[in-house]
């Protein structure tokens, strides 16, 4: 079981937008995740609820644990939206959150109460292929704001970024400890790079409060194709829903709500949706 009394730096996530909890899980724990994410997690489609290999990175007290510290609240809510990843090449400067790009819209009204959270199954103290990070920049709308961070996280750490910073996977850590800019074309020489430690996989999941933030995100998500397709592949079984109740998760079965829902998926790119 992972260990759940490790310190939360609750006010270094309000000022920069993100943390890293160290020591969460043991490397035989971290070792278990990636014999689960190469078996599928147990199913051929949905998110991590759905997968019973996967399931406890959602259930057991971990991630709930952090989120109630950050958020301080007791009533973690859970919509659906987690996935695991293998060898993915995504890279280049987002943001997560449904109103990226208008200052004025419902996300950048009060605190934001959406958390993403990453754990990362291999070494990236020393190696490339890690999270960079805009530190500062979940309070500002242009991608272009706050200093590039290259995330060090080491096996067992769990991070926990607000979804309205700017982020970007697949970083590149130099051997002279910096890192370079997600967004350059220009590719760096690869004798400058540190080197992957092995496959790179990383499970990722969202949590919050159950409030404006989460409705308006998740109807925001509900628009995308590739989410869309994911809650209809992957439908709750009882076990998923008790495993979610016995964890003390506030869920919305989102996937449910899609099944048969015509208009979910509709954009295979980001939109914003009206205010």
């Amino acid at each position: 079981m992972p260990v759940l009394d490790r310190p939360v730096d609750v006010d270094g996530f309000w000022k920069d937008g993100y943390t890293i909890v160290k020591g969460v899980y043991s490397p035989e724990e971290i070792q278990a995740f990636r014999d689960a994410c190469r078996k599928g997690g147990g199913a051929n489609g949905g998110d991590l609820l759905a997968r019973p290999l996967l399931r406890s990175v959602l259930t057991d007290g971990a991630m709930i644990g952090i989120a109630k510290k950050i958020l301080n609240s007791d009533q973690i809510w859970y919509g659906g939206d987690s996935s695991f990843t293998i060898n993915s090449t995504g890279r280049g400067w987002h943001k997560d959150n449904a109103d990226r790009t208008d200052g004025n819209a419902p996300d950048w009204k009060s605190d934001y109460t959406q958390l993403r959270f990453g754990i990362y199954l291999q070494d990236h103290t020393e190696h490339t292929g890690g999270l960079n990070l805009r530190r500062g920049s979940h309070n500002v709308v242009p991608l272009s704001e706050g200093e590039n961070i290259y995330v060090k996280s080491a096996v067992g750490d769990v991070g926990v970024w607000s979804m309205r910073i700017t982020h970007s996977g697949n970083g590149e850590l130099l051997k002279d400890g910096s890192t370079t800019d997600p967004n350059d074309a220009k590719p760096v020489d690869p004798s400058l790079l540190t080197e992957k430690d092995g496959d790179r996989m990383a499970i990722f999941a969202a949590l919050g409060l159950d409030d404006e933030h989460a409705a308006r995100y998740t109807d925001y998500l509900k628009t995308r194709t590739y989410m869309a397709n994911v809650w209809r592949h992957g439908q709750y079984d009882d076990a998923a829903r008790q495993a979610a109740k016995d964890a003390g998760l506030i869920l919305r079965d989102v996937p449910s709500e899609v099944l048969n829902d015509p208009n979910a998926g509709k954009n295979a790119e980001w939109a914003p949706i009206p205010y």
